[in-house]
C-alpha cells in the first residue's frame, strides 16, 4: 500500500467520529440548505398579508394625510395648494381647537378613570363566585356587542328633559334636569353612556387576570395576617399590573377617538362644551370642507396619542410587575 493511499485511509477513519461539516459555496460560506430556505419563504408569506395591511391601511393614510395637512384644500372650490406650515400655525389661534383640546382632556380623564375604577370593582365582584354571577356578567358584557348607533339613539331619549331618567326621578321626588342641554351635564352624559358601553368588556380582561393570581400566595398571606385590602394592594394589584397597563392604553386611546356619542347626543353642543378632538376635526372636514385643515388636526390627535402610548410604556417599567 503505498503512503498515499495510507493517509487517505487514516483521514477517512479520522472523519468517522466527527460530525459532517456543512458543505461550503466557492466563496467559502455554507450554503443554504433547501429546507432553511423553505422556512424562509414559508416565514415571510406568513407576515406578508399583515405587512401589506399595516402598509396599505396605516403607512400610506399616515403619509398621504401629513401631505395633505400641508395644503389648502377645499374640495367644493376644487383647490389644491400647496401652504406649507399655515395649517399647524392656525392651530396655535384657533380658539375652537382650544377649545375642542380642553374638552377631549375632560373626556378622557372622566371616562379613563370611571371606566377601569368600575371594570376592576365589577371584575373583583364577579371573582368572589357568588351566586347569579353569570347573570351579572352577561347583564354588564351585553352593551359592548350592542351596536353603537342603536345604544346611543336609546341613550338619547332616556337623556331627554321628559326621557325615562327624569321620569324616574320624578317618582322619588328630584326634579331632573335637562341632561343634554346643559354645559357639565351634557359631558358627564357621553361620560357614563360611553363607560356603560365598554365597560364589560374591561371587565371580562380584569376578571381573566384575577382569576390567574395564584391561590396559594394569597392563602400565604391570608395566613401570615394580612387583611383583605392589604393582600389586594400588595399582591392582586402587582399581579394584574400587565392588564391594567393594557387597560388603560386601549381606554385612553378610545376615549380620544369618540365621535358617534358626540354626533348623536349632543352634536358637540351646548356651544363647544363636548366637541372633542375627532368630532372638531368631523366639522372641519364635512361641514366646511376645509381638508387640508382637517388632516392636519388629525396629524395632531395622531401626535397625541402617540405621545400618551409611548409615555405608558415607558413607566410601566416602575409600576408593572409580572410582564413575562
Amino acid at each position: 500500500m503505498t503512503s498515499t493511499a495510507v493517509r487517505s485511509t487514516a483521514d477517512t477513519a479520522e472523519r468517522r467520529g466527527q460530525p459532517d461539516r456543512p458543505r461550503r459555496s466557492a466563496a467559502g460560506r455554507p450554503r443554504r440548505s433547501a429546507l432553511a430556505r423553505r422556512d424562509w419563504v414559508v416565514g415571510y408569506t406568513m407576515v406578508a398579508p399583515a405587512v401589506l395591511g399595516a402598509l396599505a391601511f396605516v403607512i400610506a393614510p399616515l403619509v398621504a394625510v401629513s401631505w395633505f395637512s400641508l395644503h389648502d384644500w377645499n374640495v367644493l372650490a376644487n383647490t389644491f395648494v400647496f401652504s406649507g406650515t399655515d395649517n399647524y400655525e392656525r392651530m396655535l389661534s384657533d380658539q375652537g381647537l382650544h377649545d375642542s383640546l380642553l374638552a377631549s382632556l375632560w373626556f378622557s380623564i372622566g371616562l379613563v378613570v370611571v371606566n377601569i375604577a368600575l371594570a376592576l370593582f365589577l371584575a373583583v365582584m364577579l371573582n368572589q363566585k357568588l351566586p347569579g354571577t353569570t347573570t351579572f356578567r352577561t347583564f354588564f358584557f351585553s352593551p359592548v356587542v350592542v351596536s353603537l348607533v342603536a345604544w346611543t339613539i336609546v341613550w338619547s331619549f332616556l337623556l331627554q328633559a321628559d326621557g325615562g331618567i327624569n321620569g324616574f326621578l320624578s317618582l322619588i321626588g328630584i326634579d331632573g334636569p335637562n341632561w343634554l342641554r346643559q354645559d357639565f351635564t351634557a359631558m358627564l352624559s357621553v361620560i357614563i353612556v360611553q363607560v356603560f358601553k365598554n365597560v364589560g368588556m374591561n371587565m371580562i380582561l380584569f376578571l381573566a387576570a384575577l382569576q390567574g393570581v395564584p391561590e396559594e400566595i394569597m392563602e400565604a398571606a391570608r395566613i401570615d395576617g394580612a387583611g383583605a385590602w392589604r393582600r389586594f394592594r400588595s399582591i392582586t394589584l402587582p399581579m394584574i399590573s400587565p392588564t391594567i397597563l393594557l387597560v388603560s392604553i386601549l381606554t385612553i386611546v378610545g376615549s380620544l377617538e369618540v365621535f358617534a356619542q358626540i354626533a348623536v347626543l349632543t352634536g358637540g353642543g351646548p356651544g363647544n362644551s363636548t366637541t372633542v378632538l375627532v368630532y372638531y376635526l368631523y366639522q372641519q372636514a364635512f361641514r366646511f370642507n376645509d381638508f387640508g385643515y382637517a388632516s392636519g388636526v388629525s396629524v395632531l390627535l395622531f401626535v397625541i396619542v402617540l405621545i400618551l402610548t409611548l409615555i405608558q410604556w415607558q413607566t410601566r417599567k416602575r409600576w408593572v410587575f409580572h410582564e413575562n
